[in-house]
Formats: C-alpha cells, structure tokens, sequence
C-alpha cells in the first residue's frame, strides 16, 4: 500500500481533532465538507468504504424537479428541487445535461379524483391511473415552478407538450399501440454521479487546504468521552478523534451510526430501489433518445432512460432492513421486463441483455403504514448530544437526495456554523463544480477547447476526456506520457489515464476504479479479463505486488456482482456498503 493510498486516514490519525468530523461520504456529506471547507472550517470526513459507494451510488442519474412530489402536495420541495436543478445544469454542464421526457398516458380523467384524496390523507387507497387530465394540471404547476431556470441556455424552461395518439406513435412509433396522448417536459440527467461527487470532494479539499480532510475506508465505530471511536478500515487501527461538532451524514445508515455513537435514534425509513442495464439496440433506438417516464400497473412510477449507449430501466420502492444485503433480486427483473412490455410490447427482452444491475435504500424518514410512494421525499436535521460530559452536538440529515444535495448542505453547514459561533463567508449558489468550471457549453466553445489540447492525444481523444471530465480533463491530458494505449479489454480508457486517477483521486482498491473512478462495471465491461488488466496498470501506483493483484481481482469482482446474486457472490467487500453499521 503506498502512501498516496492511505495518507488520506493517516492525516486523521496524526491530527485526531476537528471543529466538525462528518460521518459519510455519500453526495451530502461531500457538499457539507465543501461548503464547510470554504466557510474557512476545520472540518474531516470519515466513510467505511469508498466514497459514493453506499446510497449515492445507486440513483437513477437523473436531477429532477420531482413532479411526482406535488401529487403528495409537496409543493416546496419541488420548488427547491426545480430551483437547484436549474443551477446545476450551470454550474455543472460536464454531468448535468438537459433531458427530454415523455409520459406515455392511456386514459383521460383515471386519477383526477383519487388524487386529491390521496394528498388530503397522505394514503395510497385504492389505485388508479394518472390520467391524461391529472398530469396536465401537475405539468402546468409544473411550469410555474420552472420558468425562469435556463435550462437549455436561454433563460426559461420550455413548456411541456401534449400530443394525441397519432403524434404519439409518429414521434415514438414503438409505444403501446393503446396510448392516448403523451406528455413531454423537461428535467436533466445525472450522467456521470459518482464522478460529479468526486468533484465536489476535490473541491472541497482544495479550498480547505490542511484544514479539509477526507478519509475512504475509515468507519466510526463508536464513542467514549465525548469522542469518536474511528478504525482505519485497511489496518484494523483505532483511534479517537474530538470535534466541537459532528454531522451524521450517513443516509440509511443514519440510525446504525447514532447506535454506534451510543444513542439509539428512530429516525429512518428508507426504501429499496433497484435498478438494470440492458445491452439492447432495439429498446435503445425506441426511446427515441429521451427518457421514458410513466405509472406501472400498480401505480409505481418507472422509467426507461437511455444512458451512454445502454438502456437504464428503474426503479422499486420496497422496504428494507438496513443491516441485511442490498440486492437486486430476480422477482425486481421481472418486474422490470414487465413494465418494458407495458410500454412496448413489440420488444423482447431477457436476462442475458443484462449488463449491470445495482440496488441502495433511499435516505427516507420513518413512516409507520404509509406506502412507500407516499413517503415525503423531503429533509430535515435533527440534533442530538454525544452521552457524556462536553460530548459534541450529534447532527442527523434525515433525508435528502442527490437533486438538492447543495441545499441541504448548505442547510447543514448553517447549523454547524451556528453551534460553532461563526459566520458564513460565502455561498454555494452557483459556484462552479469541478470540471464544470469554464466549460464550452457551444460547439464553437467545445471545438477551441478540444483544439487547444489536441497537439498532445489527438483532437477525437481529446473531445472523449471532455466528455469525461469537463475541463478537468486538462490534468488528465497533462499527465499522459509516452503509454497513452487504450486498454486491450476496454478500448475507451487508456493506460496513462487510470494511472492518473489511481495516483489523484484517492483509490484504494481495484473495485474503486471499476465501479465509481469510471464506467466500466456500468457499461457491463467489468469481466475477469478487464479486472486483471486495470490491475496490472495501476499496480506500480498503488504498490500491489502479483499476490495484492489477485485479492484485488477476486473483491473487484464480488464487488461488481454483489447486488447481482445469480451472476457472482452475494457478498461484497467492505466498500459496498450494504451491512455497514456506521459509514
């Protein structure tokens, strides 16, 4: 293990203290670090395994509005959700991208009086469709809400549509012959989430300076005397660390964190959603390039979006018990290729198209017999002691999702501040993330960018690592030398570039690069072959001699196939996150 590995923990352990040590690295406990870490904040980061390897790994890639939220009259979230969509699609261009979507609707008025019962008694009674009546009046508040964002660069939201059956099967000829209309409007993808929170994290270190740290695979264990209990994760060491303040930003885990911390809390409720990637070029061009967003039969709102060159079909909302496995499981896929063959019945799908498929519990409150559908999907701090004498101020994000993850931090960021006496320096609304910073947002724009760094990869691989990074691609430009070949395995990375993200970006194992560093396990292009090669070329930065390689293929492997029991071992290594007790 080299020190670029572990200096991350090691800085913790050689300077056990902080003004606040948050407890996870998800999206939230990232942006908290940053908007701490520019308020001029001494401020740590602890995370069991890799960062964005719990609950924020497990999204639909979309940044959204929510316009399913105001069924459930959840109308200030959906402003806030709409307010910070738009932001980001400016503030981080390289992974946020305008994204079309269509609601397929097969009835007129189902829906418009059960509605209102079901937001007047926040219950799920007895389901009926959305119809086409229903979803034109929440696509109008919709709009209210939207205008104004800039969401294609011109300063308003365009309106959303509604076309007949026969406009419908022109524009999308695929579709169930049975549909009446179809609504279209506008949100944003997520296309690359784990890369954006890693940008975020990067950005919150560079501001800090020493006094922002961030430590992978460092879990907190406990407390005694007022302090945290942290045990290096790769070493078995533990530790104390004392901070005036701790934030709980553990997700789903939340409760199991505060259990470890000595105070039982009761404030979760998340749910399972899982999801699947099809290698399918039929589904693919049905789309139409556009995401699919609809009502299954049992009132569950699902969507079929195509992403890099695949097809994301998502998502269930189950119960789950946070100290059990995180999986997909096989009754999840036929729910899947049934609500395929709702929206197109003309297309056959079947197991072996499935590349990738991944589940996480989403961060929700506790909600006794509400249905999962119904829970709000909104947040809150709630703020406890440490047990003992002078013991910190105990901060729990109940809640949250990868939409507002700015406002919520910086929700959270005012109440640390506050504990702590001090003032707020600056904000977060719209300040550049990472590689969105001066990125071409024109063609003109991208072509200079592309041409000013062509001389050194050539100007097609140079549009690729923009694509990939925004305009951090520039550090990854600089850093390729004289073994910039593409991988036998995976001909879209190159050699020199997974040797720069495994010395930046604080990779620790194998299964760091495949699963969140890139797109690889997404893509479906994570076999044992690709394993053993992204092994051998990283391996002279992370130190791993041939026996360190094989271990690191065999749990790079379990990892990748851990939610996918019938394909590969149920059971992850420690940086899936799936029975971590405080993260």
């Amino acid at each position: 293990m080299t020190d670029t590995a572990r200096r991350t923990t090691e800085t913790l352990a050689e300077r056990p203290y902080a003004d606040v040590l948050i407890i996870g690295g998800g999206i939230n406990g990232l942006a908290t670090l940053r908007d701490l870490a520019l308020q001029g904040v001494d401020v740590a980061l602890v995370e069991r395994g890799d960062f964005v390897s719990g609950a924020s790994a497990a999204s639909s890639h979309m940044i959204h509005g929510g316009i399913r939220y105001l069924e459930n009259g959840e109308f200030r979230l959906v402003h806030e959700a709409v307010t910070e969509r738009n932001a980001l699609l400016k503030t981080a261009p390289h992974y946020v991208r305008p994204l079309q979507t269509t609601i397929p609707i097969y009835s007129t008025f189902s829906g418009v009086l059960s509605a209102p019962l079901r937001f007047l008694r926040h219950s799920a009674g007895q389901h009926r469709e959305r119809g086409a009546a229903l979803i034109k009046i929440g696509l109008v508040i919709y709009d209210s809400f939207s205008r104004g964002g800039g969401l294609l660069g011109k300063g308003t939201v365009p309106r959303h549509a509604f076309h007949g059956r026969k406009r419908s099967l022109e524009q999308l000829p695929q579709l169930n012959p049975g549909v009446r209309y179809t609504a279209t409007y506008w949100d944003a993808s997520l296309r690359d989430p784990e890369r954006l929170a890693l940008d975020v994290l990067r950005d919150g270190l560079a501001a800090g300076g020493d006094r922002a740290r961030a430590a992978n695979y460092t879990e907190a264990v406990g407390a005694d005397g007022g302090k945290v209990t942290l045990r290096d994760g790769v070493t078995g060491e533990e530790f104390a660390f004392t901070a005036s303040v701790v934030v709980n930003a553990s997700g789903p885990w939340t409760d199991l964190t505060n259990l470890a911390l000595g105070d039982p809390t009761h404030y979760m409720g998340g749910t399972k959603g899982s999801h699947i990637v099809l290698e399918h070029e039929e589904l693919l061009a049905a789309t139409g390039g556009r995401e699919l967003f609809f009502e299954h039969s049992d009132g569950r709102i699902v969507l079929i979006y195509p992403l890099k060159g695949r097809v994301l079909v998502g998502t269930t909302d189950l119960e789950h018990d946070m100290r059990e496995p995180i999986v997909c499981t096989e009754a999840e896929i036929n729910y899947f290729f049934e609500l395929i063959a709702h929206v197109f019945p003309g297309i056959a799908v079947d197991r072996s198209q499935i590349v990738y498929r991944f589940a996480g519990v989403r961060p929700l409150p506790g909600h006794g017999d509400l249905a999962p559908g119904f829970v709000s999907r909104d947040y809150r701090i709630e703020a406890e002691r440490l047990p003992g004498a002078d013991a910190p101020t105990v901060l729990s994000l109940v809640g949250g999702k990868w939409t507002t993850f700015r406002a919520s931090a910086a929700h959270l960021t005012d109440r640390v501040l506050e504990l702590l006496a001090r003032p707020r320096l600056r904000s977060t609304k719209g300040l550049p993330i990472g590689g969105g910073a001066g990125f071409p947002t024109s063609e003109r724009a991208r072509r200079q960018w592309v041409a000013a760094h062509a001389d050194r990869v050539g100007f097609d691989r140079a549009g690729v690592l923009l694509d990939r990074y925004g305009t951090g691609a520039a550090e990854v430009v600089a850093a390729i030398g004289d073994d910039d070949t593409s991988l036998r395995t995976v001909p879209s990375y190159s050699r020199d570039e997974l040797r720069h993200l495994a010395a930046t970006e604080l990779v620790v194992h194998l299964a760091d690069m495949l699963l969140r560093r890139t797109a690889i396990a997404f893509l479906g292009a994570a076999t044992r072959e690709a394993a053993v090669e992204v092994a051998e070329v990283i391996a002279p930065v992370l130190g791993w001699d041939a026996g360190a390689q094989a271990v690191e293929v065999d749990q790079a492997l379990a990892a990748v196939h851990a939610a996918d029991p019938a394909s590969g071992p149920a059971t992850a290594p420690a940086d899936a996150g799936a029975t971590s007790p405080a993260r």
